[in-house]
């Protein structure tokens, strides 16, 4: 499998259990070595989200040069050349096998590549049985230019979206994403600009990676089909941008990369990457998916009962339920979302995730009496 190589100082290990065996799930880690290969260790059913960058297959004959001169710094490496289009497939339907065993029921797979390769992979996927959600196209605001003046310049690159299968479940933050597009439907059509300036990482004045994406891409991508805590697999590292953007965003990330110079990179970009604070990371759900149970129902059927304090995670402020579900600190009074907004000052907060609770011995977030709650109240 290679040398598993951790960003984190204490990266968690997350138990999944099957009938015939327990298997260790490396979270928040960075395994180097073949994609394949590491892919087959991990359990069956163990990630919600898959990003994949794969080699594009560019068959680029010869140098490109600039009108100037100037040479133009392309995808020459060797883990992108393929000797044959039926070498490329083989490859492609092995780690797409692998995908599809390690994904959820209810997960998703995202996959990115030009016109060079993106319509192999999307026919191999269908092959394989996932099913396609959406097609959306990268519309680059800055693109190269072609420099040769033969051909349309390549402006966009295609996102594949799919699921295990025509009926399957998943998650689709839908009124995340409305609220993102200024209260406009998100549309398939994404204009964001590609790596520039200080986002582009570099080594010895040159590109530490030629197609490293974009943070905003992949920003829009976790937040419009993961929850917080969702565990997030990429097996074409690069440069850790699925790393950093899951840590920010308060997802678990498992990255792959055979490249020494590229884990280098990502270990000290994730390394560098600020999560959010907890209540910047509540994002606008859609009425259906809102579970319907008011708090005040948990006060009223005395799962938690009036004067239990309660505290935000990290300790800094303690409040007390009141007997209609509403919540006080010292003279400042408001509902479980209102008030945890007010004391941070903040625009809005989940209060179900904010408040916690001591139960059983163990802190735990409100949101977890609220499931004990509509479990024992299931027809």
């Amino acid at each position: 499998m290679g040398v598993i190589a951790k960003v984190a100082d204490r990266p968690t290990r997350l138990k999944t259990v099957s009938r015939k065996e327990s298997v260790s799930l490396p979270l928040d880690m960075l395994l180097q070595g073949d994609c394949i290969a590491i892919m087959r260790t991990l359990p069956t059913g163990s990630v919600d989200m898959i990003f994949a960058d794969p080699p594009y297959n560019l068959q680029l004959g010869g140098d490109l040069f600039r009108p100037e001169g100037g040479r133009v710094d392309a995808v020459d490496d060797a883990w992108d050349h393929f000797d044959s289009y039926g070498a490329y497939d083989a490859f492609c339907r092995e780690w797409l096998s692998e995908a599809r065993r390690i994904l959820k029921p209810d997960g998703t797979i995202w996959v990115i590549g030009s016109y060079h390769n993106i319509f192999r992979v999307g026919a191999l996927m269908q092959d394989a049985g996932f099913w396609i959600l959406n097609d959306i196209v990268w519309r680059k605001a800055n693109p190269m230019p072609n420099f040769k003046g033969t051909r349309f310049t390549n402006a966009h690159e295609t996102l594949i979206w799919a699921s295990q299968g025509e009926k399957a479940k998943y998650t689709f933050n839908y009124r995340a994403m409305k609220t993102l597009n200024d209260e406009l439907q998100m549309r398939s059509d994404w204009v964001l600009p590609i790596c520039a300036g200080q986002e582009r990482l570099k080594r010895d004045g040159h590109k530490a990676h030629p197609t490293q994406k974009p943070e905003a891409l992949l920003y829009r991508v976790l937040l419009s089909c993961t929850k917080p805590g969702d565990v997030v697999l990429d097996p074409f590292f690069g440069t850790g941008t699925t790393g950093a953007v899951a840590r920010r965003l308060g997802r678990r990330w498992i990255g792959i990369e055979r490249e020494d110079s590229y884990c280098e990179v990502a270990r000290e970009r994730i390394a560098a990457a600020l999560p959010l604070d907890e209540s910047a990371l509540a994002i606008m759900q859609s009425p259906r998916s809102q579970p319907r149970v008011a708090f005040g129902t948990l006060v009223e059927t005395g799962m938690i009962a009036p004067g239990t304090a309660l505290r935000d995670v990290k300790g800094r402020w303690n409040v007390h339920v009141r007997a209609d579900g509403s919540l006080e600190s010292g003279t400042q009074v408001g509902s479980i979302h209102k008030l945890g907004a007010t004391l941070q000052g903040a625009p809005s907060c989940n209060g179900w995730t904010f408040w916690h609770i001591e139960h059983e011995g163990v802190l735990k977030p409100i949101d977890a009496l609220r499931q004990l709650y509509l479990l024992a109240t299931e027809p």
